[in-house]
């Protein structure tokens, strides 16, 4: 099977040749190359050979296209703090009072320097790979967006205390994040990651995420012009997987907080799995490790397809050595096989 052929027969709950390995490499392409993480992120080129080169290093079945979340604030005029062995992250927030929502404007995702980056990368992707391999885009949620826009504690505030803004900002940001994902599946992605941690029980309590965060991904996801998979970035997911399910997502990315046994009952039938390795933990594996993780995750819900193994976290970290990476595809040669072993 090619692995898109793989991936498709898995999200159909159906048993393909082996279990999808997704590992989710972003910046870890600028230590494949030898450069730092912001040349990297200069210039499609890198990212395409890193990916290229990752691919087919780990025997990942997917082709990340994601840069760095705070490249969305950088399309609304924010700037983003490059570290040398992390993900780069958003600096100052955008929003510095409420009231400047107000005069917030949609981004013209294809007239946008940093974003045209992304889409010619996913371009020349497409190009190497046609329909052999999975290419997957990216999208903060709208709901998610405004912890980088504004900053955790403001936003909170903004969502409890100022309906009105609130409402505003979402506006913006759903036609935004609708523009970007749509152009993503136009340049060539075959699907999109909605990344959307502030929806997860881990930060809202359910009866707040079903009056915000699930209206809006009904709303969002249903104008997605290809299939979504919805990642909350390392929250649990448990207690609200029938409701990502009611989104129209395909997939649910979950946490190792979780187990992974009951995240397949609540999900079967109804959505797949991409999970659920510890990342941070994953920097201190042994060889012996990173086979037990594997083994457990496919034998507790591999059976019948319907799970993709990655990391929790939606990137796998910079601290990962290329060691353990080969340690866990290794492992899935070994243990994710179908019929799978016991």
């Amino acid at each position: 099977m090619t692995s898109l052929e793989r991936v498709l027969t898995a999200l159909s709950h159906k048993e393909p040749d082996k279990v999808p390995l997704f590992l989710l490499l972003s910046h870890y392409g600028a230590k494949e190359l030898g450069i730092s993480i912001k040349e990297y992120f200069s210039k499609p080129e890198y990212v395409l050979e890193g990916q290229m080169k990752m691919q087919a290093k780990y025997k990942t079945d997917c082709l990340f296209a994601f840069f760095y979340a705070s490249i969305e604030t950088e399309a609304f005029g924010g700037k983003t703090i490059f570290v040398e062995k992390g993900s780069p992250n958003s600096s100052t927030p955008i929003i510095q009072n409420p009231k400047e929502i107000e005069s917030l404007k949609v981004p013209k995702v294809k007239e946008t320097k940093q974003l045209i980056k992304v889409l010619d990368t996913i371009k020349m992707l497409k190009r190497e790979v046609e329909d052999k391999v999975p290419i997957i885009g990216v999208v903060m949620s709208p709901f998610s967006l405004p912890v980088m826009q504004l900053g955790f504690d403001k936003y909170l505030d903004l969502i409890f205390h100022n309906k009105e803004m609130f409402n505003k900002l979402m506006h913006i940001n759903e036609q935004f994040c609708i523009d970007w994902a749509n152009a993503q599946i136009e340049a060539g992605a075959t699907a999109i990651c909605y990344f959307d941690p502030v929806s997860s029980p881990t930060i809202i309590p359910r009866k707040d995420y079903l009056e915000t965060g699930f209206q809006i991904a009904k709303r969002t996801i249903a104008k997605i012009n290809g299939p979504t998979a919805t990642h909350l970035a390392s929250g649990r997911s448990l207690a609200i997987m029938d409701d990502l399910a009611r989104t129209g997502t395909a997939i649910a990315g979950v946490s190792s907080l979780e187990d992974i046994a009951e995240l397949k009952s609540a999900a079967k039938g109804k959505i797949s799995l991409l999970g659920n390795m510890n990342g941070v933990e994953m920097c201190r594996w042994t060889k012996t490790e990173a086979e037990e993780n594997v083994k457990n995750i496919i034998q507790k819900a591999g059976k019948g397809g319907g799970l993709l193994l990655g990391e929790n976290h939606g990137e796998i970290p910079y601290q990962v050595s290329e060691k353990t990476l080969l340690d866990i595809a290794n492992a899935v040669d070994k243990w994710g096989v179908y019929p799978l072993k016991n």
